[in-house]
């Protein structure tokens, strides 16, 4: 994993800390991993802030699933009053799942008019895999080559970025992100449709029918590529020639964090056929879903009967609705784009100062710091991206690693994110540059 712990530093840890480990994988066993050389410990949270046991405080500057900030009052308070009211599934009537419902919608094109609520954004990539293998009768899917799109069985079968020992789905095939300065003469967009074109000529001729493609719509895992706005048009046109779906997964770019729009796909001006969402949707209560165009589902709907006990429970629905208000209450996205822009422009002033950063990319409150070795050949340095994520962990600001070399620095602050806090993490990814420049 990019930027995990090695039990191995056990012993050099506090003893604090080290009881806790120790604990951790007597209890949880080895799956579940830690961040960081020092690991970092907890106790509370409050907008972009993270504060340990002794009252220090981290700048959270990767923290996605809290998208309005950690324990936004309104959020708080609409949880606190809907679990003090009523918390059941979706099985009775009730107007509230509807009336969320209706506002969510009313954020898609037109085309996208139904919704199917889950627990998590794994269970609606799962969700998702289904409907489109239902509805046009194939197995075939397609993903880049280092996608991450979550835990369940079928959701881990098209996520490469778990890494080696977990293998794909004998029915996914993989193509390269769209990066611009790797495409071959072409653009990016065109580049990337014409690597999907062979992977369904590939799975034909193999006697695999396609059944979707799925990205997600800042390839998070890739190494955040979101430029030119508009290069998934091209993909997105030879899909619907090609009768396969497009699955756009927003469970990382959704809700205003790419700053001009709402949602990801939205920049590339395409309507996916099926829309997945997850984390930061209720602001860290376990609720997400697909957003799909009504003829995708309705057979599905009327052939297979779809529960999901926890989906959609009044709780969550409450904390869901209460980040709509807080969007746009707050004006979170145009926020994310005003401070992301003063952000990107910070870090392209660093570039041009240090030659370890090879690259700036992406957009609002999503981006991404490429390390190289060679500022003229782009060899990837994921030591020196690492090494930078320690020494500001170090310092109290926290953000983590991206790319299949793990060399590109992965910028997901919580939404409310101010030009100050961007100013301090600017200010302290400059100190630690210099020192690595120095060999401190």
């Amino acid at each position: 994993m990019v930027n995990g712990f090695d039990a191995a530093r056990l012993g050099s840890l506090p003893e604090r800390e080290r009881k806790l480990i120790e604990r951790r994988q007597a209890l949880l066993g080895p799956s579940y991993r830690l961040f960081y050389e020092t690991p970092v410990h907890v106790v509370r949270a409050e907008g972009v802030w993270l504060f340990g046991p002794d009252g220090e405080a981290y700048l959270d500057a990767y923290n996605n699933v809290p998208s309005v900030g950690h324990c936004h009052p309104h959020v708080v308070k609409a949880i606190a009053s809907q679990a003090a009211e009523l918390n059941t599934h979706t099985r009775y009537l009730g107007e509230q799942v509807l009336d969320y419902s209706e506002r969510l919608l009313s954020t898609f094109p037109d085309e996208l008019d139904r919704v199917m609520y889950t627990c998590t954004g794994s269970e609606a990539v799962d969700l998702a895999l289904r409907l489109s293998r239902y509805h046009t009768g194939g197995t075939g899917i397609i993903i880049t080559d280092n996608a991450y799109h979550g835990v369940t069985a079928a959701a881990a079968e098209i996520s490469p970025s778990l890494g080696p020992n977990l293998p794909l789905g004998p029915h996914v095939m993989t193509v390269s992100a769209p990066d611009a300065r790797c495409a071959h003469g072409h653009d990016a967009g065109a580049a990337l449709a014409k690597d999907v074109a062979m992977a369904i000529a590939h799975m034909r001729r193999r006697g695999i029918v396609p059944a979707a493609f799925i990205a997600d719509s800042i390839f998070s895992t890739d190494g955040i590529f979101s430029d030119p706005a508009g290069f998934l048009k091209p993909v997105a046109d030879l899909l619907r020639r090609e009768g396969i779906l497009y699955i756009a997964d927003e469970v990382q770019p959704g809700f205003g964090r790419l700053g001009s729009h709402m949602w990801g796909f939205q920049r590339h001006g395409i309507t996916p056929d099926i829309t997945v969402l997850g984390k930061p949707m209720g602001n860290g209560m376990p609720i997400a879903a697909v957003v799909t165009k009504s003829d995708i589902q309705e057979r599905f709907g009327q052939d297979i009967r779809y529960f999901n006990t926890f989906g959609a429970n009044n709780v969550s629905i409450a904390a869901a609705s209460a980040v709509l208000d807080v969007i746009d209450d707050e004006r979170l996205m145009e926020n994310a784009k005003a401070v992301g822009d003063h952000l990107h422009a910070g870090l392209v002033r660093l570039q041009e100062r240090f030659p370890v950063i090879g690259d700036v990319r992406g957009t609002g409150l999503f981006l991404g710091v490429e390390f190289v070795r060679d500022e003229h050949g782009h060899e990837p340095d994921g030591a020196a991206a690492l090494w930078v994520v320690n020494a500001l962990r170090e310092r109290r600001v926290l953000i983590s690693a991206s790319g299949k070399n793990g060399n590109v620095l992965k910028i997901r602050p919580p939404l409310p994110f101010s030009r100050d806090n961007a100013d301090l993490f600017l200010d302290t990814l400059e100190v630690v540059l210099s020192e690595r420049r120095r060999g401190a």
